[in-house]
């Protein structure tokens, strides 16, 4: 378990950094709630070029706070696959599996103008889709995720921390991840919001009854107005041992957010 104890080792350290954060992060997840009440819809579209063909996931994202720290949320997606070869089972659109997501801030500190959150973070996916055994796609099984977000937030500068355990019971995909992303503001805080943020976003994964490893980097923009928030991003792989359904040659984040 050498690898969890550097994973959390970073995830501590960087997570008591004194860093002025910007969000929300893209590929990422944030510790910053809206408030009471607070509403979004959104949708963040995957398209994913493998050596075996192009497979598409766009969820339908509703996010809800009862209150001023706690949120549900219900992901619906669809699904394009479009592989090389010809395989009538998977081609074409389907439901893909339903998430159900669970959020709740437990500790905050907040400065003069910045501030730093913890939130812990479940995620149930529900087997509503076909079986792709693609990770993030569609597997058509149960899993069970379990995680802890950190952040320091203000005006200038943001890093994001997540760490997690992805149980999975019907296979051997158990899954250590841990995230880090930094956001870059290029325009001076206005109000109405209007902001072009850059992001570098990693993502580290580790199989652990497999044994296999998996790093992605992303690099993003997004654009804010108002309650409207746009963001594009390409992550790719930086290593990628994991067996050979599981490679990926990059993918394409499209998505879109809406506040009320």
């Amino acid at each position: 378990m050498k690898i969890f104890q550097v994973l959390l080792g970073a995830f501590i350290a960087l997570s008591t950094l004194h860093l002025q954060a910007q969000g929300p992060p893209i590929t990422a997840d944030k510790p910053i709630m809206l408030g009471a009440k607070g509403k979004v819809i959104k949708t963040l579209t995957e398209w994913r070029q493998t050596q075996d063909g192009a497979f598409i996931r766009m969820p339908l994202m509703f996010h809800y706070l009862p209150t001023a720290n706690s949120l549900l949320g219900i992901h619906i997606p669809m699904v394009i696959s479009q592989p090389h070869t010809e395989n009538d089972s998977i081609q074409g659109v389907a439901l893909g599996d339903i998430e159900l997501l669970g959020k709740y801030q437990f500790y905050r500190k907040d400065g003069k103008g910045k501030t730093f959150r913890l939130v812990l973070k479940t995620l149930q996916t529900i087997p509503t889709g076909q079986d792709l055994i693609y990770n993030d796609i569609s597997t058509g099984i149960y899993q069970s995720y379990v995680g802890l977000v950190a952040g320091y937030e203000s005006i200038k500068l943001g890093v994001s921390n997540e760490i997690g355990y992805r149980f999975i019971p019907d296979n051997e995909n158990d899954e250590l991840r841990y995230k880090l992303g930094f956001g870059l503001p290029l325009l001076k805080p206005t109000y109405p919001p209007k902001q072009v943020n850059l992001y570098f976003e990693y993502q580290s994964s580790w199989f652990v009854e497999t044994q296999d490893y998996l790093l992605l980097f992303a690099q993003g923009v997004q654009y804010v107005k108002n309650q409207w928030t746009y963001e594009l991003a390409l992550q790719f792989p930086v290593v990628q041992h994991v067996a050979q359904e599981h490679r990926r040659d990059f993918s394409v984040y499209v998505g879109t957010r809406y506040v009320f």
